[in-house]
């Protein structure tokens, strides 16, 4: 069937979607007694329905077995963040050392950097993207800082060109063959928050390791969202959380990703119990030893109730698998595309679409600056039932997320699109 703007096409593709089944599984607010158009995945994902049963699995052995239940509970504790490492390594296209669930995003991001952010007085740079999430901005800042770099000097920041939004690969590669000598790491968002551009991991860490430098990436816009191949990328580290489109609850626990080459180094790291050798860690000895590959860069015990969502989370990843997932996510993107471009091409081109629209460099996320309108017509959206999401000074984003969106979703956004244009341009 062509694909038009209408809901005998939304419908159609519903009809013939292999995953249309999984929206089930998730619990949706709720606006007038039906379910809001949930647009907000990458902020927030919805709760799947079996991570109430998963959290009171371990809130029972925790009543039954008190202490005993790190190794009496069904899943014992002191070895449940075990339970998520192939399902990750999974998501993100690693080897199960090379991952582990662990803290919150932006500790992992410093942690990390402790390992792989070393200046010495010739290599003491880090390139980054322009309008990187803040609290990647916040992290670069304070590491340059803490090893006695001023900001200006050790950052350099790569923008988008005059008049664009979106930033060019060979603008990174440039900066890097430029700073090649002075460059200690390269550390870009894998999906850029405000426009959802994804970035040429591949080739910028090929780009970083050839002038000498580090590789790595904060994921949290991309696990779950596109199809990844960390390990064969080379890319040397990576952290994502899982409270967006892995749906794993406000919060919940985050990932971090070290590249197998370095499982058996000698890094200098933060190290904590949680991280040294399980056959020696109730000995209670002094003396570090790192259990290989990712796990060893743990310093806490897992926080179990939050990883029960995750795992709750994670089991649906696995079942429904990255392949079919990405495949779902480039047809409905494709469609928000066109119903975009339907609207705005019948209301004097205001809605202008600033995410890339080659689908390789791209998730399930489109940032639209509608031309005029501002945060008001954001407002109106969601006191209509439509939850996207804002982003300052001038981005609405939607991610029709392919593991509960449906494209009926996406045409009846687009009729209350319209609608709340209505609305705002007539007040």
């Amino acid at each position: 069937m062509h694909p038009t703007n209408s809901s005998d096409y939304a419908k159609y593709c519903d009809e013939h979607d292999a995953l249309s089944s999984i929206r089930s599984r998730y619990h949706f607010p709720q606006f007038n007694g039906e379910d809001v158009l949930y647009f907000t995945g990458n902020s927030l994902g919805l709760q799947p329905k079996s991570t109430r049963a998963h959290i009171e699995q371990e809130l029972n052995d925790w009543a039954m077995f008190g202490v005993e239940g790190h190794f009496r509970a069904k899943h014992p504790w002191y070895s449940y963040h075990e339970n998520l490492t192939d399902g990750l390594a999974r998501v993100v296209g690693a080897l199960p050392i090379e991952v582990v669930a662990m803290n919150q995003l932006t500790s992992n991001v410093h942690f990390l950097m402790a390992s792989f952010y070393r200046p010495d007085k010739k290599r003491y740079k880090i390139i980054t993207e322009f309008k990187a999430f803040p609290s990647d901005q916040y992290a670069v800042q304070t590491q340059v800082e803490w090893h006695g770099y001023q900001y200006e000097d050790a950052v350099i920041e790569i923008a988008p060109r005059t008049g664009e939004y979106l930033i060019h690969t060979e603008d990174i590669l440039s900066a890097i063959e430029q700073h090649k000598d002075e460059l200690a790491l390269v550390f870009i968002g894998g999906v850029n928050y405000y426009t959802g551009q994804v970035f040429d991991m591949s080739t910028i860490t090929k780009a970083a390791h050839c002038a000498g430098a580090y590789a790595g990436f904060d994921l949290a816009h991309a696990a779950g969202n596109i199809k990844m191949s960390l390990h064969d990328w080379q890319v040397d580290f990576a952290c994502w959380c899982s409270y967006k489109y892995l749906n794993s609850g406000p919060g919940s626990v985050a990932g971090a990703f070290v590249h197998e080459r370095h499982a058996h180094s000698n890094l200098p790291r933060l190290a904590g119990w949680w991280g040294h050798d399980k056959t020696q860690r109730f000995k209670m000895e002094k003396g570090f030893v790192p259990v290989p590959g990712a796990e060893g860069w743990q310093l806490s015990n897992a926080p179990v109730l939050s990883m029960a969502a995750h795992k709750a989370a994670l089991d649906l990843f696995d079942e429904v698998g990255m392949d079919a997932l990405s495949k779902k996510s480039e047809a409905l993107t494709a469609f928000l595309e066109l119903v975009i471009d339907d609207i705005s091409a019948r209301n004097n081109g205001v809605l202008e679409i600033i995410t890339p629209r080659d689908k390789r460099w791209r998730g399930c996320q489109l940032s639209i600056v509608a031309k005029g309108f501002g945060k008001n017509l954001f407002e109106t959206l969601i006191h209509n039932g439509v939850v996207p999401d804002w982003r300052e000074p001038n981005v609405i984003r939607l991610a029709p997320v392919p593991m509960y969106n449906s494209f009926m979703d996406i045409w009846k956004f687009g009729q209350r699109l319209e609608e709340c244009m209505q609305q705002v341009s007539s007040k």
